[in-house]
């Protein structure tokens, strides 16, 4: 299969979303609304929820409200909801659907770098436990946002790079009908990515992702239960130095 094929996949409106995995995966699930200061962003859903004995906080993009391009406050929301998991101890999960930020006036008068860059320092220095799991699209620094965790997952048939790779055809080459070669070369499939070092786990597609994703994201809270936080973000800041190649 080909690079723009997965594309292809990972962008159809048919495809499993945010709502769905959480509805699966937590029970119950008490969602929060609004950054306390603007609006409430719906291309953002997070809350508390139960997977079977576990506590979490678990945020995801939600690809059917404004493409899940997220605004500020959306980010902001983000920051409300994992400055309480850290406040109360409680593992954070984030889902990943989207192109990329709002890039809209409105939202950079708003401050849409800034909100962005706060959840990156911000998830970078947690100290609890952190997965982010790559469903659908993961684009550009609205991806990013969600993505700086102790792990980075991917289902089978998601992608995740810097930007489409119809902007990389239109930079690289001033032609998007060159998009499907810019996807070969982007490197974006989850198994380029296992193989480059930056995903930690491939979630297959054969209809029963719900279930496999659930079971690996129990082994996930087992196993980093009883870690302590020294070995947390000692681990976290040795993955992204080497990501980096420091």
């Amino acid at each position: 299969m080909e690079a723009i094929d997965i594309v292809r996949k990972a962008r159809n409106p048919n495809r499993l979303k945010s709502k769905d995995y959480i509805k699966y995966l937590c029970k119950p699930f008490v969602e929060f609304h609004g950054d306390r200061l603007y609006s409430d962003d719906k291309a953002i859903v997070a809350g508390i929820g139960m997977i079977d004995e576990h506590s979490v906080v678990i945020i995801g993009q939600q690809k059917d409200c404004n493409f899940g391009m997220s605004n500020p406050e959306g980010y902001r929301k983000v920051l409300r909801l994992i400055d309480y998991a850290q406040k109360y101890k409680m593992p954070v999960i984030t889902l990943i659907d989207t192109p990329g930020a709002d890039c809209g006036i409105e939202a950079e008068q708003r401050g849409q770098s800034g909100a962005i860059a706060n959840c990156i320092y911000k998830f970078s220095q947690l100290k609890i436990p952190t997965l982010s799991i790559v469903i659908g699209e993961g684009g550009s620094g609205g991806a990013l946002a969600l993505g700086v965790t102790d792990e980075l997952w991917m289902l089978e048939n998601s992608v995740y790079s810097i930007l489409s790779p119809e902007g990389f055809a239109s930079i690289l080459w001033r032609d998007t009908n060159k998009k499907d070669e810019a996807a070969k070369l982007m490197r974006l499939t989850s198994q380029e990515l296992m193989e480059d070092g930056f995903v930690d786990n491939i979630i297959r597609e054969d209809g029963g992702e719900l279930y496999h994703l659930k079971n690996e994201i129990l082994k996930f809270l087992e196993k980093n239960y009883l870690i302590s936080t020294d070995k947390i973000l000692k681990k976290r800041h040795s993955k992204y130095r080497k990501i980096l190649g420091g």
